[in-house]
Parts: structure tokens; C-alpha cells; sequence
């Protein structure tokens, strides 16, 4: 008799956590109890990163000493900056990232007691946004420039990203976003991250691994395609007629519908409230034009609402961010969530090891391999190139030039499309 299997593992409870609670029937997420809209509305990222780790929101006190050490370690070591900025041409922002936070874990001691992985923690907090934005302006070219001690982190992303600190309303947006974005559950890149915490692997290993599963188009590159799905809308006249063409191939409409909320997500109004605000100070409702065709469109059809991507991909391209950098910034947020449930997984571990459902050829006896025959439609084994030869034979390794270098050209930013 064939067991219950849960694809996705959906509805499977795998463990507890007071980290944060999704409720399905009333669409709400609070983080440590807290609504999360209202921590987003009334806090500053720093305050709700302190809350995920620690349990409680911090004092004006502890909010400044935390603070501080997060500015003194914002910068990078010369090395991850040379690595940065001679990457390989072409390479995607998130493979960048992921591998720059490998690289931050190899000058790191493991360490399994709660104390000096809460300053990992707070290393990744503070280095993360310095990578993504150094990565950026590489891909255009340009110099980093160093962080400041005198901004917010979220501050400090439009400063080393861009040269300046725009209109705070725009800054208090990307920092409602990072706080929508910090924590959400079992998703597929914290549970990554937990099953990895779980082997008692390095805490870089576990946030690296929650890194590779964001970039997922159907977890965190979401937001990226939406973005360039409403480019190729083009306008709101079109949205009908392309939705129509999408919905009759089959093909997935980016930024709509969610696995736990499946009557609509509490964080999409503030979200959507937010995107509009930055659209109006920097004057381009173009995007949010085609969006609110799309939602009515999307309802209409399937009754599938919008999720919180559909509504941080055009804000982001609206604050200048290239769609290729979504993702890394929603792990800027993300990495709050993750390292809180690997410090949870840590204190109660147990090595996490489900079982599978065998459905494969059932036992037979051995075939000794002068009487093989192959398999009918079976592929013959294709040789080695010399260059492929020489590399399993161990030849000289060649050195990736950098990105601006002749031998491996500089791949230009794409443009943002508004």
C-alpha cells in the first residue's frame, strides 16, 4: 500500500518554531508575536533583526549598542573585494552573492555555542549589503564606495549603491520591504538552511545553502520576474491580451498566488501603499498602471491574488535597483529570518532525515557486464574533449580574468526599465 506522500512537503508540520507565525485563515504573519505590518509601519530593520534573534524588541539603549557594532563591521576585507570586482562576466548577482558569503566562512571558526554565532550573524547583517552593492556597481564598471558609520543599513544600501541617500520616504519604503521580507516561516530557502544547520555544518554553510534556494524562480527571483514581465506588457492596454495569452499556454504568471496564503497575503496592501508612494515622488506610475490591470484581470480569471513580489519588483525598479539585484536584496532582509531559525535549529537539534517512497525497478539479480545489452533508446557515451581530458587529468588550472579584463569583456549593467 502506497504511504501519504506530501509533494513539496505541503501541510507537513516538520518541527516548532517562536520565530514567527503564519495564520492561513486570517492571512497574517507575526514575527515573535508582533503583526509584521506594524513593525514595518513603526520600527527600523535594525529593531526587528534585534527581535528575530533575541525575542524581544530592543531598548532605545540596546538598540544603539547594537547598531554600532553592526556600522563598525560593514566593510570587507581587501581580498572579497578583489574577488568581487574580478568575477566572471555575465555571472548572476545571487551566484555572487552565495559565494561571497562561502568565502566570508572560510576566515570564520566553526563554532556551535550561541554567543559567537550570533556575531557571525551579525558580520552577515552588516557585510551582506556591502557585497551586493560593491557587486553592482562592478557590473557597471565603477569603483565601490566604502559604507558609512553615520546611515542606516538601508541608508547605507542607496549610499554605496548609487552615491547618495534619496527622499526618505523612499528610504523608509525599501526598509518596509527588507521587513516584510525578513522572515516567513518554513519556506524552502530557511528550511534549506535549517536541514543544513541540522548536519552541525557551519553557520556560513547553512545561510549559503538558504542563498541557492532563494534564487529559485519560484522562491525569491520572483520579483525579478515580474519586473520583466510587466516590460514585456508594456502597457495597460496590453495587459488583457497578454495575461490571456499566458493563462492559455499554461505558463505561470509571476507574482501571483502563495502556497499558505491562498485567500491573499497581509503584507501586500502596506507593500502596494508604499510602491505608490515612491511612484508619485519619482513622478512614474507606469508600472503600477499595467500592475493594477494585471491584479483585476488575475482575479478575474482565476481568482489568484498578487504576492508580496508582484508589489517589490516595481518598487525596486522605481528606487533605480537593476531587476538582476531584487533577489540579492531580498536576502539582505531574508538573512535576518534564516540565521534566526539556524540559531533556533542549533539550541534543540536533531539531524533532520526524511524517509522516500521506492518506486524504481524492483530487485533483480546481477548482470555480468559481458552479457549487457543497452537499453533500447539509450545514449552512447560521448568522448572527452582535450580540454575536458585535461582537467580530469589534472592539467594546469586556468585563472578567470576579471570582468573588465580583454580576456573576459564587462558585461554592462541591463538597464532598468522605467
Amino acid at each position: 500500500m502506497e504511504p501519504d506522500i506530501r509533494k513539496g512537503l505541503e501541510g507537513v508540520i516538520a518541527d516548532k518554531t517562536a520565530v514567527s507565525r503564519m495564520d492561513p485563515a486570517t492571512q497574517t504573519l507575526t514575527y515573535r508575536g508582533y503583526p509584521v505590518t506594524e513593525l514595518a509601519e513603526r520600527c527600523g530593520f535594525e529593531e526587528v533583526a534585534y527581535l528575530l534573534w533575541y525575542g524581544e524588541l530592543p531598548t532605545r539603549a540596546q538598540l544603539k549598542a547594537f547598531q554600532a557594532v553592526e556600522r563598525k563591521r560593514r566593510a570587507l576585507p581587501d581580498d572579497l573585494l578583489f574577488l568581487l570586482q574580478h568575477s566572471p562576466a555575465g555571472s548572476h548577482p545571487m551566484d555572487v552573492l552565495r559565494t561571497a558569503v562561502s568565502y566570508l566562512g572560510l576566515s570564520v571558526p566553526v563554532a556551535h555555542d550561541v554567543e559567537s554565532q550570533r556575531r557571525q550573524t551579525l558580520d552577515l547583517l552588516a557585510r551582506i549589503p556591502t557585497i551586493v552593492a560593491v557587486d553592482a556597481r562592478a557590473r557597471q564598471g565603477l569603483a565601490p564606495i566604502p559604507p558609512r558609520s553615520d546611515l542606516s543599513l538601508a541608508e547605507n544600501v542607496f549610499w554605496m549603491t548609487f552615491g547618495r541617500v534619496p527622499h526618505p520616504d523612499i528610504v523608509k519604503a525599501f526598509e518596509v520591504a527588507l521587513i516584510l521580507y525578513a522572515e516567513h516561516g518554513f519556506n524552502a530557502s530557511t528550511f534549506a538552511a535549517r536541514v543544513v544547520t541540522s548536519t552541525m555544518a557551519d553557520l556560513h554553510g547553512a545561510v549559503t545553502a538558504g542563498i541557492a534556494a532563494l534564487k529559485g524562480a519560484l522562491h525569491g527571483g520572483a520579483n525579478e520576474a515580474v519586473i520583466v514581465d510587466l516590460a514585456q506588457v508594456g502597457s495597460p492596454e496590453n495587459a488583457r491580451t497578454w495575461l490571456k495569452a499566458r493563462l492559455s499556454e499554461h505558463r505561470k504568471i509571476m507574482g501571483f498566488g502563495h502556497r499558505v496564503y491562498r485567500n491573499g497575503d497581509s503584507r501586500v496592501p502596506l507593500a502596494a501603499a508604499w510602491g505608490r508612494r515612491v511612484a508619485a515622488i519619482v513622478g512614474n506610475d507606469r508600472w503600477h498602471a499595467i500592475g493594477d490591470v494585471l491584479r483585476e484581470a488575475m482575479r478575474e480569471e482565476k481568482g489568484i491574488h498578487p504576492n508580496l513580489d508582484f508589489e517589490t519588483g516595481p518598487m525596486y525598479a522605481l528606487m533605480g535597483f537593476a531587476p538582476a539585484q531584487f533577489t540579492p536584496i531580498f536576502v539582505m532582509g531574508r538573512v535576518v529570518g534564516w540565521t534566526a531559525h539556524i540559531l533556533e535549529q542549533a539550541a534543540d537539534n536533531r539531524l533532520i532525515r526524511p524517509m522516500s517512497f521506492y518506486v524504481g525497478v524492483p530487485a533483480r539479480p546481477f548482470v555480468p557486464i559481458e552479457r549487457r545489452v543497452a537499453t533500447e533508446g539509450e545514449a552512447e557515451p560521448v568522448p572527452a574533449t582535450p580540454r575536458v581530458r585535461a582537467r580530469i587529468l589534472g592539467g594546469p588550472r586556468q585563472v578567470a580574468a576579471g570582468r573588465n579584463s580583454p580576456a573576459t569583456p564587462h558585461r554592462e549593467r541591463p538597464a532598468s526599465p522605467h
